[in-house]
């Protein structure tokens, strides 16, 4: 399955909890952006509204500029398709205190464009500083390991 973007940020920024595979509705040039490499989840979020998912923020710049649409917005809201027992399980889980859902990745999967999104809650600074503790002397093993 080829990635095509990811959201780093969210598993640095997040603990997630659990997973979640969405397909996402898209126009014809919009797919071919993406499968080109420029879609980006920096700063995007995931928004239920009514029962339906919404992703929010994420950009993808057109494919071919003089071609798009002129009334074309980069950013514009993208409805997630999920089953409704995901659906219902994120609902009640975004309604729980300090749990949000974060896109994680887009990728491809049998020609398909899908989207893992995650519940996902937000850690303190403290737990970051272990992360890249805990990064950094895996670092070190690998250095040691490789000199050896």
């Amino acid at each position: 399955m080829p990635e095509f973007s990811s959201n780093k940020r969210a598993r640095f920024d997040y603990e997630i909890l659990k997973e979640y595979e969405a397909g996402i509705v898209l126009w014809g040039f919009e797919v071919k952006s993406i499968k080109d490499g420029r879609m980006n989840l920096a700063g995007a979020f995931v928004v239920l509204r009514g029962n339906e998912a919404w992703l929010l923020n994420a950009s993808i710049s057109p494919y071919q500029g003089k071609n798009t649409p002129a009334d074309y917005d980069n950013a514009r809201s993208r409805k997630l398709l999920l089953h409704k027992s995901e659906l219902k399980e994120l609902i009640g889980k975004s309604a729980q205190k300090g749990l949000t859902i974060v896109p994680l990745s887009v990728y491809s999967k049998r020609g398909k464009i899908k989207i893992s999104v995650a519940i996902a809650r937000h850690k303190k600074a403290k737990d970051k500083r272990e992360a890249i503790k805990a990064r950094e002397s895996r670092r070190e093993i690998a250095r040691t390991l490789k000199g050896i």
